[in-house]
């Protein structure tokens, strides 16, 4: 997959270089390009913003730059997003969505933000990562970029992706590790049981469990069995 990131700042994706997804550059499964919005400035301070119409505070990206910007890696194949707190916010359904994806062309909003006439004219998706504002589009680039790359393929075993949180709406089970006993609390006996049906339903049932404490409004797009009920019915009870 290819992702195209329209930025103001491309020293801040530095960090896509390292753990999983530097891995997934080097062997070619993804690739992250950089274009700086700048580049594009015709002025000769390379400046790329002005002063809002109507008054206001703060400064706004001009909409030739990124229009140019834009031109420079412009697919008819590709999908446009741009990074706005006005987006729709991001979800796992989405993220998978995005996965199946080739090209995504990534546009990171700074300042006050973009003129609004070059968000027409792209016609980009808008796509945010919370209900609050923060200082530009990068780091919730940076989000996407990561989310979506965990679902394709070769970057993660498709074991790893299917039983995470957020998978068919419930939470992940809790997970454990050596040492055996750490400040007197033990690895529960059902997991060093070679046992791998005990295994599993002990795992379903932690999961279930933990939706219900943490997300219960999950559960209503979850899909359960007869049983997975019959055991949040108890839940509910305790």
């Amino acid at each position: 997959m290819k992702f195209d990131v329209l930025t103001l700042f491309p020293e801040m994706f530095d960090n896509l270089n390292k753990s999983i997804l530097g891995r997934a550059i080097e062997k070619d499964l993804i690739n992250i390009n950089l274009i700086n919005i700048r580049d594009f400035s015709k002025d000769k301070h390379k400046k790329v913003d002005d002063t809002p119409y109507g008054g206001g505070a703060g400064m706004v990206i001009r909409p030739d730059v990124v229009y140019d910007a834009y031109n420079s890696v412009k697919d008819k194949n590709a999908k446009v997003i741009y990074m706005s707190p006005q987006g729709k916010v991001l979800d796992q359904e989405k993220v998978e969505s995005l996965s199946k994806e080739q090209h995504l062309i990534i546009l990171c909003g700074h300042y006050e933000g973009i003129d609004q006439r070059v968000i027409d004219e792209i016609a980009p998706e808008e796509i945010s990562i919370g209900n609050y504002v923060l200082t530009g589009g990068e780091i919730p680039a940076m989000v996407l970029i990561d989310s979506v790359s965990r679902y394709v393929d070769g970057v993660l075993n498709k074991e790893s992706t299917s039983e995470e949180s957020f998978c068919n709406n419930l939470l992940e089970y809790p997970q454990y590790t050596r040492p055996e006993v750490f400040n007197n609390r033990e690895v529960p006996d059902i997991l060093k049981s070679g046992h791998h049906e005990n295994i599993r339903k002990w795992r379903r049932a932690e999961s279930l469990k933990n939706t219900y404490v943490k997300r219960p409004e999950l559960l209503n797009y979850a899909q359960l069995s007869d049983e997975d009920v019959k055991f949040l019915k108890e839940c509910q009870k305790s």
